[in-house]
This record gives structure tokens, C-alpha cells and sequence, in this order.
């Protein structure tokens, strides 16, 4: 019946672009030449992005460039997409963890390649390029959550956003510095911040270039948890424990339930409803729901 139903209506444009993966939000018709963007970034080395991908179905995400703050390169621009559509790939997946190497997260983009980067086409040719990366990761099936040991500034704070949830150490800060550097987040930072905190609290937040210690973060909503060690080994260890209570669970309804948060979030609301029900349909009657009801079974005799 669920096959059925699936058939009897078809997807609206949106939906679809939403459950196709390796979609973008800008391509050639809008201007955007991704392959001359890639060329361009390649001339700015340093750092890495990790990836280790655990048998329990949790990533840990790694920004590597610890000289700089872990600053984002262009080379690490660049691997963040490949790492993203690594994980597109990764059915096994359940939740994944951010994080930046030696104790703190990110301080944005690498001033090498900004400086180089000068003309008004060089910027939005790049806020294109991380709009798209960010856009993908977000929406991918993974439970995702940052966590924030040390700073988080400029594109480094931008990045938080564009995950799930934050977790902040206790000595640990966010800061939105764009406007001291004479411009606006670019990576989509500021319409997902406005997701998160709401519209006035985050005007406080960018126009102020506020610094938002684990307190004040909490305060506003910005993160869901304060852990309590500093240390890099513990703080991962804790935020692990946290991001399980939400990934416990067979992986394809995990991903599922993902997938209709994302539709819920991004598509009108008869949109989101149908997609929500065609979800629906790829699990139901599955291995876990089977198990489930078998299970509920013997305690109700």
C-alpha cells in the first residue's frame, strides 16, 4: 500500500531538489562557475579537513590548521566539500561531530586568500562556493553538532550554524566579527543564525560583534549544552555521550527522521507534510519497525 501511495502524487520541484543529493543552490545560470572557484582556491594551501568515520555510525569532522587558528585554506575549502560528499555517500552514517584541532574550533577564513580574494566578484564568487558546501551539509542525514572548544570567529562561527546543535566548553567563545572586518557573514551564517536565535537576538549579535562566552550563549539559546571539561580528549569523549541519546537507533530511521526535519525546515508546509509521508514509506513495515512491534508484542501478552 505504501508503494502505492508513494506513486499516487508526484514530488513538487522543491521536494525533489531537496531529496536529490549533490544539489547546490547555485549554478551556472546564476553565475556561479564552480570549477573556476576550485582552481582558484587550490593556490591557497595549508591545514586539512579530517574525517575518521566510527563503527557506531558517528563522524568526527575535523578543521586542522592549528598555526592558523584552524583559519579555513582554500585547499581546506575545497576538502570540506569532498568530505561533505563523502558522507552523502556514507548509508551507514548516523550523527557526526565538528570540531577544530588543539582545543579550538575555527577563526574563519585563512587572510592569505582574502587578501588575494579582493574584488567584489572574488567575494560573492566565494560566499556562492560555501553557501553551496554549507547548504549540503546541512541537509545532510547526519545528526550533526559542533563542538566549541576555544574560538569560534568569522566563518568559523558561520560554520557552527550550519550544524544541528552546539556544545561549548566552558572557556570557549563565539563571535561573529564581521562587521569589524567591514562586511556581513557570507556562508550563510546570519539567515541561519536567525533560525536559531531569532531575529532581534541575532541583530544584537552581528551588529555588536558580541563575544558569546558558553554563559551568555546558553542564555540565548545559541547552545544546547555547556560540557563540563575544557580539556580537547574529555570535551570529545562528553560530547560523543551527548550526540548518542539522539543517535541510539537503527541508522535508516535515524536518517529518516533527519530527512523530515530538513523538509519541515525548508518547504512549505503541504510540501514538507508529503515528503514526511513518503519518508513514512521507507520505513514502515522495515526490518526496525517489524523488530519493534514483535518486541512490543511479547510484553502485552
Amino acid at each position: 500500500m505504501a508503494k502505492s501511495l508513494l506513486n499516487a502524487t508526484s514530488l513538487s520541484a522543491r521536494t525533489k531538489l531537496l531529496h536529490q543529493v549533490g544539489v547546490s543552490l547555485y549554478n551556472t545560470s546564476h553565475g556561479f562557475y564552480e570549477e573556476e572557484v576550485k582552481k582558484t582556491l587550490q593556490q591557497f594551501p595549508g591545514g586539512s579537513i579530517d574525517l575518521q568515520k566510527e563503527d557506531n555510525g558517528i563522524g568526527i569532522l575535523t578543521l586542522n590548521n592549528p598555526s592558523k587558528m584552524n583559519a579555513f585554506s582554500g585547499v581546506m575549502m575545497l576538502q570540506l566539500l569532498e568530505k561533505v560528499i563523502e558522507l552523502e555517500n556514507w548509508t551507514e552514517g548516523k550523527g557526526l561531530i565538528v570540531r577544530g584541532a588543539k582545543n579550538t574550533f575555527s577563526s574563519g577564513s585563512d587572510l592569505n586568500a582574502v587578501k588575494a580574494l579582493a574584488t567584489q566578484q572574488d567575494g560573492v564568487a566565494l560566499s556562492m562556493f560555501m553557501q553551496n558546501t554549507l547548504t549540503r551539509f546541512m541537509r545532510l542525514p547526519l545528526i550533526s553538532v559542533a563542538l566549541i572548544q576555544g574560538r569560534a570567529l568569522g566563518g568559523g562561527a558561520e560554520f557552527t550554524t550550519a550544524c544541528d546543535f552546539r556544545l561549548m566548553t566552558p572557556e570557549s567563545e563565539i563571535r561573529f566579527v564581521h562587521k569589524e572586518m567591514g562586511i556581513i557573514p557570507s556562508w550563510g551564517g546570519a539567515s541561519r543564525l536567525v533560525e536559531i536565535i531569532g531575529s532581534r537576538q541575532a541583530l544584537k549579535v552581528l551588529s555588536g560583534a558580541l563575544k558569546l562566552n558558553s554563559e551568555k550563549a546558553l542564555n540565548i539559546g545559541m547552545v544546547e549544552e555547556v560540557l563540563q571539561s575544557s580539556d580537547e580528549t574529555k570535551s570529545l569523549e562528553e560530547a560523543q555521550e551527548w550526540l548518542m541519546q539522539f543517535v541510539n537507533g537503527p541508522p535508516e530511521v535515524i536518517r529518516a527522521l533527519k530527512k523530515s526535519v530538513c523538509s519541515g525546515r525548508e518547504l512549505y508546509l503541504e510540501e514538507a507534510l508529503q515528503n514526511e509521508r513518503d519518508l513514512l514509506g521507507t520505513v514502515w513495515g522495515g526490518p526496525a519497525n517489524l523488530e519493534a512491534i514483535a518486541r512490543k508484542g511479547k510484553f502485552n501478552k
